[in-house]
């Protein structure tokens, strides 16, 4: 029996509408997938549950925001919606109190700080990283990563200084996407200029492509693999444009098939690096025959899996792990997910 009729027995999946063809071409490629043990990530940044795996109800992995809900690009894909569930922390004090807060209370191990973008694309945190040091000084264990946005090495190199562990930050391939989507007048060399400068640090580097970002069409992602393959990353996160954040009529959704190429051609284009399937990529039974590409893709991780994720690794005879943690940072030991708990 061949993967494709595997697939036609899984519950969550028997109403999809899977492409034969793609599916065989992932079956042709099984070489690369077979001896990866795939990682089910369920960061606490919000609330999770599937009929396969649990959620964890405490906040082991939290995001922060330096600047709450505001983003001066507000860009037509996202209208500054990504950053509703984190938790403010406009002042560094804000963030110093509250992580010391999470690590006394609820066993804090690790937490993502972002926020909104100036109009340039950048995100100041030079007044945040006394505090990271500080953090990272008294308490140890706590891994700490970033949402870069575009920077030069000197801000790099003070990011490595304060003890931060992994830098992100999003690869752009198509210099109509950053002008007519990002309303933003900077070149996609200078997104390249952003990864060598971090690549060129000691910091775990994890870029994200998303796919479909040019509204909804496909467009630039070949370029940001290119561009990708190009530096010794840690790993590379794809994540799917969610046309519900963005203003109605702009966006189409991306078909599965072309969403399901890109995770082949990113497997091929990276085959000794991570490749992981981040947080955003749309609901419903997009999703459910998304997260199952990218266990046939042989994606080395997926954030919040959809229904038949765990379904489709026994399908195809793929291990899996669970973890609390960004998709971008893996925490201790990973475990059978049938056998893990909350990091707590």
């Amino acid at each position: 029996m061949n993967w494709h009729h595997n697939l036609l027995q899984i519950e969550a999946l028997e109403d999809a509408d899977l492409d034969a063809a793609l599916i065989a071409d992932f079956e042709k490629n099984a070489a690369q997938v077979m001896d990866r043990s795939i990682r089910f990530s369920t960061p606490t940044f919000k609330e999770y549950e599937s009929s396969e795996l649990s959620g964890c109800g405490k906040n082991s992995f939290p995001a922060f925001s330096i600047t709450a809900g505001g983003c001066a690009l507000n860009c037509d894909h996202c209208q500054k919606k990504i950053l509703e569930p984190m938790i403010p922390a406009v002042k560094p004090e804000h963030l110093d109190q509250k992580v010391r807060d999470m690590v006394l209370l609820q066993n804090l191990q690790g937490f993502l700080l972002s926020g909104g973008s100036n109009k340039h694309n950048e995100i100041k945190y030079e007044r945040y990283l006394p505090v990271v040091e500080k953090l990272k000084h008294d308490f140890p264990h706590l891994q700490v990563a970033i949402h870069t946005a575009l920077l030069d090495e000197a801000a790099a190199r003070r990011m490595e200084a304060a003890g931060v562990d992994s830098a992100m930050m999003d690869v752009i391939g198509a210099q109509e996407t950053i002008n007519e989507v990002y309303k933003l007048d900077r070149p996609v060399a200078d997104f390249e200029a952003t990864l060598a400068a971090l690549t060129s640090t000691r910091l775990k580097v994890t870029p994200h492509i998303v796919v479909g970002l040019h509204y909804g069409e496909i467009l630039g992602e070949a370029n940001a693999l290119d561009i990708v393959s190009r530096y010794d990353v840690h790993a590379l996160v794809l994540v799917v444009i969610m046309p519900f954040y963005a203003k109605p009529g702009t966006f189409k959704t991306p078909s599965t098939s072309d969403v399901g190429r890109i995770f082949l051609e990113a497997r091929n284009r990276l085959p000794d690096k991570q490749v992981l399937l981040g947080c955003a990529r749309p609901p419903g039974m997009h999703k459910r025959i998304t997260d199952a590409y990218a266990v046939m893709a042989g994606l080395d991780g997926i954030a919040f899996p959809a229904d038949g994720a765990v379904a489709t690794c026994a399908a195809i005879g793929r291990p899996f792990s669970q973890e609390h943690a960004c998709c971008a940072i893996k925490i201790g030991g990973g475990k059978a997910a049938m056998s893990s708990s909350c990091a707590a």
